[in-house]
């Protein structure tokens, strides 16, 4: 492979040739994009980030939310007993290569995805009606999302990622790259004080009030409204951060079978949807890096080599040591509630971004060698059919631990959750290619552009030609 993962003709596409953003055949006729029109390198990405976002979320779908960050209140114990060392070595390796950096890697690339598009259509003569075709794309993917978390897993990410492209994408869109960056980083800022330093000065202030108020009723005192709620919420901080026996018995109970666990889960997945209000930066910084990145021909792999290994460099000096030191430091204090808040959470955006843009240069490296094209080839064809791998992942997961008669919520030990992950990346490497031998599209993406273009898309191959 050259020095570009470029695989397009530019020629053929100011000439006219199909877009990926579609719209009414009128005046203009718009197709999706040509199967030799894809740019591999964004496919490549793409799955890889969807592929890496199980190894976080793994322990989403067996354990439940309270244990994203750290499994403390798992049914086998996670730190302590036979397979402890194993179990501790997996769980920092986990944040130190992956976590949160796989995500953000992927808001980079649908952010990329939004100028691409639109961009095409553009080009193509669509003129206004190009932002009609976007905003249904985005409102459709609204009710996947939407759907999706009530019906297969409340861990939902499309719908915001719908929101936040209804939003902001469009506009956004004939920003130049040094913009996108700028108010990026200014964003990157404000969302570290809030998500971070924020959510650790929240357990902190919880964490005192309630201290002090338990040691006045100790001491005989009366009790003020204010210090009954503070015991309150800090007895709620601890069971949401180390679910008691009792707590995780009654989840498991709650989670057996397709209609006691989503109805269990049903209040958790309104809250997620609802929280797009409050946390949209946590993706629309990433799609903003994303859209500057394309636009500079970072994800297209058009950058001179140096840039790249200068990247990762870079994104691995920092990510990799900032949060060895956190992880190590959480563990050795016991995983106490706000110095872990601290180590963790403190520095969390800025080891993600770093990380992603170093992992993302690795990758590219790798496209730009030609090594490793048997892998390669089937990532691509994974972040081809992407959206339709995401939902056969969720309800792979959802079936082997909630909803099947294995019903292995809470039941596996920690390391060989990683079993599970393996098995479906297996599955995502094998279906995905063989799919597209004879489709245009993953089964999903065929129905999203159908229902964006209102108009049924011709899937197999041979149809198309």
């Amino acid at each position: 492979m050259g020095s570009t993962s470029v695989s397009f003709d530019e020629a053929a596409l100011t000439a006219g040739t199909p877009e990926e953003l579609a719209g009414p055949p009128e005046p203009v006729q718009f197709a999706p994009v040509a199967r030799q029109e894809r740019i591999n390198s964004l496919d490549v990405l793409r799955g890889f980030a969807l592929m890496g976002i199980l190894i976080m979320n793994i322990t989403d779908f067996a354990y439940s939310y309270t244990s994203y960050l750290i499994p403390l209140g798992t049914w086998l114990p996670t730190f302590t007993g036979p397979h402890a060392k194993v179990n501790t070595a997996v769980w920092m390796l986990r944040w130190i290569l992956a976590e949160g950096k796989m995500r953000a890697l992927f808001s980079m690339l649908f952010g990329a995805g939004a100028v691409l598009l639109t961009d095409r259509a553009e080009r193509r003569g669509g003129g206004d009606r190009v932002a009609d075709i976007f905003m249904r794309r985005n409102m459709w993917l609204v009710l996947i999302g939407f759907l999706h978390a009530f019906l297969i897993w409340n861990g939902d990410i499309l719908f915001w990622y719908g929101i936040t492209g209804l939003l902001f994408l469009y506009p956004m869109r004939k920003l130049p790259p040094k913009t996108l960056l700028k108010a990026a980083g200014w964003l990157l800022l404000v969302w570290i004080l809030i998500a971070g330093v924020g959510r650790t000065m929240g357990a902190y202030s919880t964490e005192k009030a309630g201290r002090e108020a338990v040691a006045a009723a100790h001491q005989g005192k009366t009790l003020t409204e204010k210090q009954r709620g503070a015991i309150v919420s800090k007895v709620e901080q601890d069971k949401r951060w180390r679910p008691l026996r009792i707590d995780v018995e009654k989840s498991i109970a709650d989670h057996h079978g397709y209609l006691k666990a989503q109805g269990t889960d049903a209040k958790s997945s309104l809250q997620s949807e609802q929280a797009i209000y409050f946390g949209f930066l946590d993706v629309l910084i990433f799609m903003m890096v994303g859209m500057a990145l394309y636009k500079n021909g970072f994800l297209t792999n058009q950058l001179p080599a140096s840039v790249y290994v200068k990247t990762a460099v870079i994104g691995y000096l920092i990510a990799i040591p900032i949060t060895t030191v956190g992880v190590i430091q959480a563990w050795r204090g016991g995983f106490e509630i706000v110095s872990s808040t601290a180590w963790l959470m403190g520095p969390y955006d800025l080891c993600r971004i770093s990380g992603a843009l170093a992992n993302a240069s690795v990758v590219l490296l790798i496209l730009r060698a030609g090594a490793l094209q048997w892998l390669t080839r089937r990532i691509a064809a994974v972040g081809q059919t992407a959206l339709s791998n995401y939902l056969l992942t969720s309800i792979t997961c959802q079936f082997l631990f909630l909803w099947g008669p294995t019903h292995w919520y809470q039941y596996l030990e920690y390391y060989k959750l990683y079993y599970v992950v393996a098995s479906v990346w297996t599955l995502n490497l094998i279906w995905s290619p063989i799919w597209l031998r004879y489709f245009q599209f993953g089964p999903v993406e065929w129905l999203w552009r159908s229902l964006t273009y209102w108009h049924r898309q011709p899937m197999r191959i041979a149809t198309a030609a």
